[in-house]
């Protein structure tokens, strides 16, 4: 059943047009996501959809009696409200009628309390406030009576998504709903959008999300869509058999023009009517031949400073904030080629951690000894401040140097290193002001890398950056000789680039853990059995939150496992080690830019598989292991 139908869209800024012509239909039940390079319209297309923003012409059509919900980059919440005000505050009805009910609760009248009693019944929303408030726990957001303008930029974003998420909608329009999640939350709505009923329409730049949550992929490129029915490891395959048909073709027509070209300049100007057809031939051949193949890669052999025998030190650091504790007696010593990675809950202290290595926070005890070779470069979260917001993009890179030395006593002009971050000719010029979100923070990533640092700090740097741009970024890190620390909620991201982990995990407590994210998680599991063992049986209470009127269910005693069970459990453990390390496996072969189109395809479907068997697995592992 087709739920929405797209025809002829098109748009433009000006002269300058963001797509055309697009077609497209999506189904009930399809997970779709549109990946494109920043600046393409991804954005642009989902406000034309919902009619937030007006195209120049086409058709877009609902299926009629949809709930259709849209989330946008940046929700125009009412500051207002309290966080459960504002995540009711949409005109549904069973909304409404919960809202009606808990007023009459309040109030004690009779009357009122019979008729909203009713009207909940009718609409069977029982379980609104439950999902609530559940949602509302998982997001980290359980004191609902603070106002929205209390709320951080973090904190905000994930009550717009919770708005989003209560409303149960038959089409989800969701604009980058992983921005601001921790790696659980992420994670958690991974699994509640794959097992959602809901159609949905995404822009997200996590991979993984990709793989596991989308069947569709609509790539937006050249002003037009393709489509790829296949999840994110397919959409790669197919793409690279595209671009591998589209330089034959390009090819051929090249050889073809020139042929052509020298049969037309041999031609005096009267012709006949053949000579006409062969030249409306020779211009349909030269538009193909002269397309552009972009095959930029950011590979920048800069020339980097030796690191020297001392690096950085931390002998007994110690730093609280009142009695709050971030580190306690911490010592550690950083080695060349350092690869770190840096997890925890927000507020555990890694912004602080950061801060306290560059020397910009003061230890409360202890010292940090930085070696004199050291050159940092940190990339944080904010987006790129210039002064002057009329200066151009060029001239962001000039003012820092004209030339950057290369290795081999080579050096690489303002224009050559803006083209190898993906900032074509035609871009030079634009002021910073007009830039998107993603390229004022590759520009910015631009700023530090041409300073030549030989230790990297970069506090998530994926963010706002596309697909595209986080590949090449992965090959520049992959070469890069000095140390790098990265904090990242990319799991995709942090897989490839680091071998180690520090995990905070708040009151002074930061684990050490040899490997990469993934095997962050396995870890988590082993550690979540173990919590298990060791605590005694506890009551398990199932309370109906709608209000206090509401009776409680009895308590139920937890039960011991059957034999039958505690062997499943045990064998359930093996069987997840087993399926992590093919994950692991399949990962490194989707990666690898010279597997071939067999190995591509193999990968991503076995992959597919992995990721599905593995999280039912990891489901009955955790509903086994509360009884044991």
């Amino acid at each position: 059943m087709n739920y929405l139908s797209v025809e002829n869209l098109t748009k433009s800024f000006g002269d300058r047009i963001i797509f055309e012509d697009l077609t497209f239909g999506i189904d009930q039940g399809q997970k779709v996501a549109i990946v494109a390079k920043n600046g393409s319209g991804k954005t642009t297309l989902l406000r034309c959809l919902i009619e937030k923003e007006q195209y120049d012409s086409g058709r877009v059509v609902f299926r009629k009696g949809l709930r259709v919900i849209f989330m946008q980059q940046n929700e125009n919440l009412v500051g207002d409200n309290t966080i459960l005000e504002e995540v009711f505050s949409h005109d549904l009805p069973e909304l409404k009628a919960v809202k009606e009910y808990n007023f009459a609760m309040r109030s004690g009248d009779e009357d009122l309390i019979a008729n909203s009693f009713e009207a909940i019944t009718e609409l069977n929303a029982w379980d609104i406030e439950v999902k609530v408030n559940q949602i509302l726990s998982v997001l980290k957001l359980e004191d609902t009576s603070k106002l929205v303008s209390t709320l951080s930029g973090g904190q905000q974003k994930r009550v717009a998504l919770a708005k989003v998420l209560v409303t149960d909608a038959d089409f989800l329009i969701l604009d980058e709903p992983t921005n601001h999640l921790d790696l659980d939350m992420i994670e958690w709505l991974e699994d509640y959008l794959s097992k959602s009923k809901s159609t949905i329409l995404m822009v997200t730049h996590d991979r993984y999300f990709l793989e596991v949550v989308c069947d569709t992929i609509f790539e937006l490129e050249d002003k037009t869509i393709y489509k790829y029915k296949g999840n994110f490891s397919y959409y790669l395959e197919k793409k690279a058999e595209r671009n591998e048909q589209r330089d034959s073709t390009i090819g051929k027509a090249q050889n073809q023009f020139r042929k052509e070209l020298e049969w037309m300049r041999r031609q005096p100007k009267a012709r006949g009517v053949k000579q006409k057809a062969r030249i409306e031939a020779f211009h349909d051949t030269k538009k193909v031949a002269k397309q552009h193949i972009d095959r930029s890669e950011l590979e920048i052999p800069v020339k980097m400073e030796r690191l020297g025998s001392k690096i950085l030190e931390m002998h007994k650091v110690g730093k609280s904030f009142d009695d709050l504790k971030i580190l306690e007696n911490f010592t550690y010593t950083f080695k060349r080629n350092e690869r770190l990675g840096i997890v925890g809950k927000n507020g555990a202290g890694k912004s602080t951690f950061l801060n306290m290595i560059l020397g910009q926070e003061e230890v409360s005890s202890g010292k940090v000894v930085t070696g004199e070779t050291v050159v940092f470069g940190y990339y944080s979260q904010e987006l790129l401040k210039i002064k002057d917001e009329t200066k151009k993009v060029i001239d962001v890179i000039r003012d820092i140097a004209e030339y950057i030395p290369l290795e081999k006593g080579r050096q690489m002009s303002a224009a050559q290193f803006l083209e190898k971050f993906l900032f074509p000719r035609d871009m030079h010029y634009n002021f910073v002001h007009k830039l998107s979100g993603g390229e004022k923070r590759r520009l910015k990533l631009m700023t530090i890398l041409m300073k030549n640092p030989n230790f990297l700090i970069l506090d998530e740097p994926t963010n706002d950056l596309d697909i595209f741009v986080m590949s090449v970024l992965e090959e520049y890190l992959r070469g890069f000789q000095g140390c790098l620390i990265v904090v990242s909620h990319d799991r995709y991201f942090m897989d490839k680039m680091v071998d180690h982990l520090f995990v905070f995990e708040g009151d002074a407590k930061i684990k050490d853990l040899l490997g990469n994210y993934t095997a962050y998680r396995k870890q988590m599991l082993k550690s979540n059995k173990a919590k298990k063992k060791d605590n005694t049986p506890e009551e398990v209470i199932k309370v109906s939150t709608l209000s206090d009127g509401v009776k409680k269910e009895e308590p139920t005693k937890k039960i011991k496992l059957s034999y039958k069970e505690n062997a499943e459990f045990e064998r359930l453990e093996g069987e997840m080690e087993q399926l992590e390390e093919k994950k692991a496996k399949l990962t490194l072969i989707l990666s690898d830019a010279n597997a071939s189109n067999d190995d591509l395809m193999y990968a991503g479907e076995r992959l597919s598989k992995v990721v599905k068997e593995l999280e039912t697995k990891a489901d009955r592992w955790l509903e086994l292991s509360e009884y044991v």
